[in-house]
Parts: C-alpha cells; sequence; structure tokens
C-alpha cells in the first residue's frame, strides 16, 4: 500500500516573485466497503420434521441405554439425508421409526449375529469333540454342570478365535510373577482390599506356615501330581519326639514325623523352661516354628494353639524380630475371630502401637474402625490410642508421660520409634526455647531415666559440641543446633519398610 507524508510539501523560493497558487494536497481515501451479501434463505422445515423431532425428544419414548448424545447424532443424520436427497416431503415421518429405536434395533440385530456365531462355534467344537474323543452327549452335560471354575474354563474354550483374545481384562491379568503362588492369592479377589487380605492369611494359615497358599496341608507347594489328594483330610502325627528342628515343607508331611497334640503340649513346657534358663533366641525360635507347623498340617485350632502363637509373638517382640511377630500376628487375627481364648485386647493393643511404628495409616483406621465400644475401653487399648492421639496432636509431653506407663510388653514395640519421636519433639524444643535449654528439662519432657543417658542421645544425633557445662547445670544450645537435628529427623522419618509387615 502507498504511503503518503504528514505534511504538505511547498516548493523553496528561488527569486523574490510572489509563487504561485500551491495545489491542494491529496490524501489517501479508503475504498468503500463491499455491499453486504444477501442472507441466505431460512429453510423452511415441514410440519411432519418437525413433530418428528419433538417425539424424539419426548421423555416417554427415551430408552435407558441410548444417552442423548447418540440420539441427536442419529437423528441429525436422518434429517441430513433426507435434506440432501430432498425426500423430506415424500417421507413418512409419522410412521418413520424414532432415533432412539433405530439405534436400539441395530443393537439387537448385531447381538444376534454374533449369538448366532458364537452357538455355531460351540456346536462344531462340541461335534469334533465327539468325532475325536468318542464322548457322548450325557458325558458333556455333566462336565458343563461341574464347579464354577470348571465352568468358566469350557466357556472360555467354547469361544471363537475371534472373540477369545484378550479376556483377561484386568490389571493383575496381565502381570508376570515369579511366584505361582503370588498369582494364585490374587486369583480370588474380594470388593475390599482388608477383606481380601485377611481371605488370603485365612488360607495360608489352613494350608501351611510361611506363605503356602494350600488349603491343605497334604498338598505340595510345587504342585507335584502325585501328591495326596486335597479329599484326604488332616494329618495325624504319630512321632513322639519333643524337640524337632523346623524344615519347609516341599512335599505331603509324613505322619511319622508330625507330632501329636499331647506331645506339642509337653514340648511347649519344655520350650518355656529352656527359654527361661538359656534365652537362646534362635533356638527357641526355630522350635516355636517347628511346633506351629505340626499345629497346622493336623489342623490343630484351639485354646493351645492361641498360646503357642501368643508365646511366640512376646518372645520376638523382647528379641525386636518384627518378621516372626507379624506372622504370629496374623495368625492370631484368624484365631481371634474363632473366639478360641487367648488374649485379644493385649494383641490389639500392640497392632496399633505396630502401625504407629510403620506410620501405616490405612491399617491404622482399618483397626480403628473395627474397634468396639467396649475395647475401646480395654486398658491395653486405650493405652494405645492415646499414644496415637498425642502424636497426632503434636503433644509430645503427653506421649512421653505415656511411654513411662505402657502396659504389658508394648514398650518394646514403642521402643522401635520412640529416638523418632524425640527428634521430633526435640526439634520444637529448640525452636520454642532460645538460645539455650537445661539438659534437666530435655531429660523429663523426652522420658530419659536419666540426665547422662539424655545426653548421650543429644551427642549420638550429633549435638556433643553444643552441650556446656555452667554453674547451673548442664545446657543445650538450641539456637545453634536446630538445623542439625531437623535433617537427622528428616532421616529418622523415612518410609519403615519391613519384611513380614502386617
Amino acid at each position: 500500500m502507498q504511503s503518503y507524508p504528514a505534511f504538505t510539501a511547498v516548493p523553496a523560493r528561488r527569486a523574490l516573485t510572489r509563487p504561485g497558487p500551491v495545489p491542494p494536497p491529496q490524501f489517501y481515501r479508503t475504498p468503500p466497503p463491499d455491499p453486504p451479501k444477501p442472507d441466505k434463505p431460512k429453510r423452511e422445515w415441514p410440519l411432519a420434521v418437525r413433530l418428528y423431532v419433538q417425539r424424539s425428544f419426548a421423555a416417554e419414548n427415551s430408552i435407558a441405554d441410548i444417552g442423548r448424545e447418540e440420539m441427536e447424532l442419529r437423528l441429525k443424520k436422518v434429517i441430513s439425508d433426507a435434506a440432501e436427497s430432498n425426500t423430506l416431503h415424500t417421507v413418512d415421518w409419522d410412521n418413520l421409526p424414532l432415533p432412539q429405536q433405530m439405534i436400539q434395533a441395530e443393537r439387537m440385530r448385531i447381538h444376534t449375529i454374533n449369538t448366532s456365531l458364537t452357538s455355531a462355534w460351540r456346536d462344531l467344537s462340541t461335534l469334533n469333540v465327539q468325532e475325536t474323543n468318542g464322548i457322548s452327549n450325557e458325558s458333556l452335560s455333566k462336565k458343563r454342570k461341574s464347579s464354577d471354575l470348571a465352568h468358566g474354563q469350557n466357556e472360555q474354550e467354547n469361544l471363537p478365535p475371534w472373540r477369545n483374545t484378550n479376556t483377561g481384562g484386568t490389571f493383575e491379568d496381565r502381570l508376570t510373577y515369579a511366584d505361582k503362588r503370588q498369582r494364585n492369592d490374587l486369583v480370588g479377589k474380594t470388593p475390599s482390599k482388608s477383606q481380601f487380605n485377611l481371605e488370603s492369611r485365612k488360607r495360608r494359615f489352613e494350608g501351611g506356615e510361611n506363605g503356602s497358599t494350600s488349603t491343605h496341608p497334604n498338598v505340595s507347594t510345587t504342585g507335584n501330581p502325585q501328591m495326596p489328594d486335597v479329599e484326604q483330610g488332616p494329618v495325624v502325627g504319630t512321632c513322639e519326639k519333643l524337640e524337632k528342628k523346623y524344615f519347609r515343607l516341599t512335599s505331603a508331611p509324613n505322619p511319622a514325623t508330625v507330632r501329636p497334640l499331647p506331645v506339642l503340649e509337653k514340648t511347649l513346657d519344655l520350650l518355656k523352661k529352656k527359654w527361661k534358663s538359656d534365652n537362646n533366641y534362635s533356638y527357641i525360635c526355630d522350635q516355636f516354628k517347628s511346633l506351629r507347623q505340626d499345629l497346622t498340617v493336623q489342623h490343630i485350632r484351639n485354646d493351645f494353639t492361641v498360646n503357642v502363637y501368643e508365646i511366640h509373638a512376646r518372645i520376638a517382640l523382647e528379641k525386636g524380630d518384627l518378621g516372626e511377630y507379624n506372622q504370629c500376628q496374623t495368625q492370631l487375627r484368624v484365631l481371634y475371630s474363632s473366639h478360641l481364648g487367648g488374649h485379644p485386647m493385649e494383641f490389639k493393643a500392640y497392632r496399633i502401637l505396630y502401625f504407629i511404628h510403620t506410620r501405616n495409616r490405612t491399617e491404622m483406621n482399618d483397626v480403628l474402625a473395627d474397634l468396639t465400644p467396649a475395647e475401646k475401653k480395654a486398658p491395653s487399648i486405650k493405652h494405645a490410642l492415646d499414644s496415637r492421639s498425642a502424636l497426632a496432636l503434636g503433644n509430645y509431653h503427653r506421649f512421653f508421660q505415656l511411654y513411662l506407663e505402657t502396659p504389658n510388653m508394648g514398650a518394646y514395640l514403642m521402643d522401635m520409634f520412640v529416638s523418632r519421636e524425640r527428634l521430633a519433639a526435640l526439634t520444637n524444643i529448640c525452636k520454642a526455647y532460645k538460645p539455650d535449654v537445661k539438659l534437666r528439662f530435655i531429660t523429663e519432657e523426652l522420658g530419659f531415666e536419666s540426665d547422662e543417658e539424655s545426653a548421650r542421645f543429644l551427642c549420638d544425633q550429633g549435638g556433643q559440641a553444643f552441650l556446656e557445662e555452667r554453674e547451673d547445670g548442664v545446657r543445650l544450645l538450641s539456637g545453634k543446633v536446630g538445623n542439625i537435628f531437623e535433617a537427622v529427623k528428616d532421616a529418622a522419618f523415612r518410609k519403615v519398610d519391613i519384611k513380614g509387615q502386617i
């Protein structure tokens, strides 16, 4: 586009004579706009078409499994096709099926075709089986009426090849497991995750120790077809030895190596005496695992079974063996649900303290939801709930008071996470008390037995250079050491991952 200057050009004077008249400047003029285009004539739809559209959107003509968007697309297609073919005035709109009726009819037609193809394929496969194997119609009908698992397998085999791909459907079916037992645990899924975990633990307890998912002790975890049938019943032991080493079962147990209940009762008395005298945990743990295995393969579930698991759990707690403790706690939960006696309140309190240690909020919520009002009043459970509440509220003063008053053997569990909570409380003290704080105050607030124990804890966490001895006692320079304790606390609060976790 041509540009024009914003001033009027005047020729320079070269003489004293008056110049002639200056021509008027020429300015750029915008061309006139194009005339507006005439609007397209509005289409007049026939009355029959408008009534057809009204009937399509009427509530009484709607179909539940056909959405409004799908119906509108079909309606638009029907009217557009009629308009393009110039048949708007010739189509019998009063008797023409509605769009949702057309969609429903198409679906029924497709379903009928698939059903007929599947039926033809099933008849063909049945005929082939009869011709090749000579199986009678009676045997085929009996096979279809077998268990649900067999029924599902037959349906899968009878599907035509074009419908027999990617039938897994779920994410678990597409996973690859190193151990087939791990895959079998996920087959019997239930809507609730916690319920599924409980059911799998029940199957493991009924089928053998240490993760065996067999529902009968006589079935090997290796899947050997030579193993006895599951309908044989439990093993009845004949061994008279009181002490026996633990061996993981890889085949059906031999009754000659399994101790009956009277012998197991004597074995328990012997193990209690040896634990008090020798305190050899490796030996005691091995003997208790062997004792538990003999109980499992014989399907012995009574008050004696509960007593065995409770004693083993307490010994494991005392030695800090959370793996064995978790195995015992898991089986005790199943046994308590059968009301076989024991001390369920004590071990429910341990379970709460354990989830405080592992910071497993999901399982903690499940435990709290299962507690009854009567159980919440039990001293051991009330103590565990108060400890959880104190930590949730950040009331470390109350928490360490409860730590010093722990009933039963809960202190062994609290010892596993008390250092972590002391670090959290110590960082708060360093923020609130500056520039220094007495060592005696830290001892009393964090539940230490003496100033020496408190000072040793501070030194272990990197605070030895910030302890000063003055006339009124030893003081911690809280204004300078706070960042060090903060870093140690963050490392201590990392996720806890324990083998054999409940």
